[in-house]
């Protein structure tokens, strides 16, 4: 019983040991999503400001475009009330400087004080300019169940 016990303990750490370490590269691209991450979640428009290039187009899930200087005015907006958001299964491409990071994403609001989480696929595209990674380009789309 014990040898399967062991067995099945180093089974299962096998996927684990089969996945390369983050990069540097990757380090710097999943702190820029953490910064715009912390920025949006504490209203941080001075922060969220750095992490958004000026040609950012952000789309959210229902089909709203918005600019640069719209995701700023609608984070600082007090009515705009996001409580978490949580991201899992990220992946990361690159194409010279660029960087498509795709993440499913669970965020929580509260527009009407009632909370409310939407299952969301991310996909973030970073580009990496004289002041670091910066998200250009932002499509959410509402996850299937």
């Amino acid at each position: 019983m014990t040898k399967l016990i062991a067995a099945l303990t180093f089974a299962l750490t096998l996927p684990a040991l089969s996945f390369a370490a983050p990069s540097d590269k990757d380090k710097e691209v999943l702190s820029a999503l953490e910064g715009w991450r912390q920025a949006t979640l504490h209203k941080d428009s001075a922060a969220l400001d750095k992490v958004l290039h000026k040609d950012l187009t952000y789309t959210h899930s229902s089909g709203k475009e918005e600019t640069k200087a719209d995701q700023l005015k609608a984070v600082a907006d007090p009515k705009t009330r996001i409580q978490s958001i949580e991201l899992a299964h990220t992946t990361i491409r690159y194409y010279g400087n660029t960087a498509i990071v795709k993440t499913m994403g669970d965020i929580t609001s509260a527009p009407n004080g009632t909370p409310a989480t939407s299952h969301l696929i991310l996909l973030h595209v970073f580009v990496k300019t004289p002041e670091g990674w910066q998200m250009v380009a932002r499509q959410a789309t509402k996850a299937g169940n």
